[in-house]
C-alpha cells in the first residue's frame, strides 16, 4: 500500500491568501469583516489579520450569498442570523452539487 502524505492545512491565513482564494481584493475581505459579526479574525501587536478554518468557512457562506445568489449585504446579514443551519445545509448541497456536475462533464468528455 502506498504512502500518502496528509494534507497540511493551515491553522491561520493572511488576508492576502484569503483574497487569493475568492479571487477579491484584500479590501473587501476587511469590508465583510466589519459587515459581518461571524468573522473574528486573529490579530498581532502589528494588527495583520489571521483568520482561521472556520473563518473561511464563513467567508464562503457569505461569498455564496453575495456573489453568486446576489444578496445584498443586508440580505446576506439577515439571513445568516436568522438561520445559519439551513444557509450552512444549502451552501453544502449546492457545493456537492457543482462537485457531481464536474465529475459528470469530465465522464463526458472522456466517451
Amino acid at each position: 500500500m502506498p504512502y500518502r502524505e496528509k494534507k497540511i492545512e493551515k491553522l491561520y491565513y493572511a488576508i492576502g491568501e484569503v483574497a487569493d482564494m475568492f479571487q477579491v481584493n484584500t479590501s473587501l475581505i476587511r469590508f465583510w469583516e466589519k459587515e459581518f459579526d461571524i468573522i473574528k479574525p486573529k490579530k498581532n501587536k502589528k494588527g495583520n489579520r489571521f483568520f482561521t478554518q472556520a473563518d473561511i468557512e464563513n467567508f464562503h457562506l457569505i461569498f455564496h450569498l453575495v456573489k453568486e445568489r446576489g444578496m445584498t449585504l443586508k440580505g446576506a446579514q439577515l439571513k445568516l442570523k436568522e438561520n445559519k443551519e439551513d444557509t450552512e445545509n444549502n451552501f453544502a448541497v449546492v457545493t456537492r452539487l457543482q462537485e457531481i456536475k464536474e465529475l459528470l462533464l469530465e465522464i463526458k468528455e472522456e466517451l
